[in-house]
């Protein structure tokens, strides 16, 4: 068993050596994809050749990932995961919606400090989901098993069974698409906006709070 260190956000594991080197092992593979598929497209890059760059066997990614599209979409799963790690720790009598808003921002905070490459391979990636129907299919697998952990989180928060009560459910359809929103009006824009992510995500907030305003009364 391994000893467990305080994160921001949650409690993470520490590493053991071969921990480490099969984490290395994944990001490099995961990496090998990424760029591999955004310099020549999906249909024209193989797992063989992914392995080659990487520097793996063919039969080391198998373990790892079930395809290319996971490979490349894994930096996505991790941001699902870091995301739930910070609604988790979020104050307890934080009201749901903006516990989901704020553990957004804590994760943005991390995304926007890898920089501005970082960011432009992530959008490029983005436009790429829209046109690949593999890679788009790939991707709505990870956020929905992403959703449904954000579900068990708040109904947890609320002490209720979400099998029986839909507003973990209808809280998190609101948040996620709110992000959902925000990430596709930031990777299509056609001129940069000042606010980056960060500024689509607080103006998807605020047409989220504004509708919900609206509705009462």
């Amino acid at each position: 068993m391994t000893a467990t260190t305080l994160h921001h956000g949650g409690m993470a594991p520490t590493e053991d050596r071969r921990q480490r080197k099969a984490r290395r092992t994944r990001e490099a593979m995961a990496a090998a994809a990424l760029d591999l598929i955004l310099e020549r497209g999906l249909t024209a890059v193989t797992v063989e050749e992914i392995a080659e760059r990487a520097d793996v066997t063919r039969r080391t990614f198998s373990r790892h990932f079930n395809g290319k599209e996971d490979a490349a979409l894994d930096a996505t799963r991790a941001d699902g995961v870091r995301i739930n790690a910070a609604l988790r720790a979020r104050p307890a009598d934080e009201p749901p919606l903006l516990a989901y808003r704020n553990a957004v921002g804590e994760w943005l905070t991390a995304r926007e400090a890898l920089g501005p490459a970082a960011a432009e391979q992530w959008r490029a990636l983005l436009r790429l989901v829209d046109t690949e129907p593999a890679l788009f299919a790939a991707y709505e697998r990870i956020r929905v098993d992403a959703q449904g952990e954000s579900v068990a989180i708040i109904a947890d928060r609320l002490g209720t069974d979400p099998a029986r009560d839909l507003r973990p459910a209808v809280v998190v359809g609101a948040a996620a698409g709110m992000l959902t929103a925000a990430l596709c009006g930031w990777a299509r824009e056609e001129h940069r906006d000042a606010g980056g992510l960060t500024g689509w995500v607080d103006r998807a907030y605020d047409a989220l709070t504004d509708q919900i305003g609206s509705g009462r009364g």
